[in-house]
């Protein structure tokens, strides 16, 4: 699935556990760009990203990751955490 497409989805699905209407984000966004974004028609900003985390109470990195999870149905959570985990090592010694 194309990445744009899952991040939508992944903005939708985390609004929907927390029991989060599109229009309770009118001080982030507009109920009509929410519905854009979550049908993967926009790419929003890293700092769009981080406000609709705050206002969902999640980290940013927790859409991401759901959003790559989506994206590739044969990557497991755990493989990914281990590869961020591992890139994430060799920055910091180099």
């Amino acid at each position: 699935m194309e990445l744009q497409k899952a991040l939508g989805l992944a903005i939708k699905e985390i609004r929907l556990s927390k029991q989060l209407t599109q229009e309770f984000f009118s001080d982030v966004s507009s109920r009509t760009y929410m519905s854009v974004l979550e049908n993967g028609k926009k790419s929003p900003s890293v700092e769009k990203i981080d406000s609709l985390a705050n206002a969902m109470g999640v980290h940013p990195l927790t859409i991401f990751t759901l959003s790559y999870l989506i994206a590739d149905e044969d990557l497991s959570l755990d493989d990914l955490q281990r590869k961020i985990s591992e890139e994430m090592k060799k920055l910091k010694n180099s």
